[in-house]
């Protein structure tokens, strides 16, 4: 399942497995920015694992699928804890995705995130 792979990849720390989740023409749209394609988005993964290491992924809550056409959207509240230079740090928001049919795989074609509060910028490492 999706949410099986999702919550394994973060808890592994593991960009490439989180990009797989995507189709290779995915858009991710994140408070940091608009990601364009699975390289990006794996290279963003990459920068966000490095800055901010998962402690705790927890599977999105509130969770609403719906079938449109060929595809399946959802939308809900994730949530996950940070490893901050002063201890855990929670963090959660909000999520809207487009999944499509890629062979047997549901993979996401676009995924919009939220986070709330955004959390503080990590100290620059000298």
């Amino acid at each position: 399942m999706l949410a099986t792979k999702q919550e394994e990849a973060f808890t592994n720390k593991d960009a490439a497995a989180v990009a797989a989740l995507f189709t290779e023409d995915a858009v991710l749209v994140a408070p940091d920015g608009i990601f364009s394609g699975k390289q990006a988005i794996e290279k963003r993964y990459e920068d966000t694992f490095q800055r901010w290491p998962f402690t705790q992924f927890n599977d999105p809550r509130d969770c609403h699928l719906d079938a449109i056409d060929n595809a399946v959207w959802s939308y809900g509240e994730w949530r996950g804890t940070l490893q901050g230079e002063a201890g855990p740090v929670f963090v959660k928001g909000y999520f809207s995705a487009i999944y499509v049919r890629e062979g047997d795989d549901w993979k996401m074609r676009i995924l919009t995130l939220t986070e709330h509060p955004r959390p503080a910028p990590p100290a620059e490492t000298k």
